[in-house]
């Protein structure tokens, strides 16, 4: 395990170095993209921006504008369970090229094997922190998809050392199947124990 900082671009080059267990502080662009923006992509809608090599955050931020000046601020952006978007997140590997996903709870094995195909990586985000992770945003860029709503609209965020570990990595390796193997052994172990006490 090692800490790595990640700068924008941020290339296959970078991607495929990352391994399972890595703390990765990424700085650069990221963009959101939750229920709404996936199933919009996949029912055949054009991206509203290119995201080859871009990395797209399952979140659904609070964000505050500033009427005087039309800015926005974020004042809560966490992690949304990302599973939901197992249906779709293969096809935004393949067909957009992005470089990684931020979530939290993993993703399955369609998934994990669109990560090794397309050279992706996925991020787990703490959840529950999401006031502590608008601290790393430090600027809103725009926003895309309004029509959606707010929470499921495309933020373009600027981030600076977002903390996140690396779960899932582009080589096929995948901390969560490890952790529920390793549960199921010793739950099953566990049982045994009982059964013959």
């Amino acid at each position: 395990m090692s800490v790595i900082n990640m700068n924008a671009p941020f290339t296959r080059d970078k991607i495929k170095k990352l391994k399972v267990g890595d703390i990765v502080l990424i700085s650069g662009k990221i963009f959101t993209g939750r229920d709404g923006v996936h199933k919009y992509l996949h029912d055949g809608n054009q991206a509203p921006v290119n995201l080859e090599d871009q990395i797209i955050y399952h979140c659904g931020p609070v964000v505050v504008k500033n009427e005087g000046t039309g800015e926005y601020t974020v004042t809560a952006a966490g992690p949304t369970t990302s599973i939901r978007e197992e249906p779709y997140e293969w096809e935004l590997m393949r067909d957009h090229n992005i470089a990684a996903v931020i979530g939290k709870g993993g993703m399955g094995e369609t998934t994990l094997d669109a990560c090794r195909k397309y050279g992706c990586v996925y991020f787990h985000a703490t959840g529950g922190a999401a006031q502590v992770l608008s601290d790393r945003i430090k600027k809103v860029e725009g926003v895309y998809l309004m029509e959606l709503g707010s929470p499921e609209a495309m933020w373009v965020l600027q981030v600076s050392r977002f903390p996140v570990v690396v779960t899932m990595d582009s080589h096929g390796n995948s901390l969560h199947v490890d952790i529920r193997s390793e549960s199921e052994k010793k739950l099953k172990e566990l049982l045994q124990k009982q059964e013959r006490s």
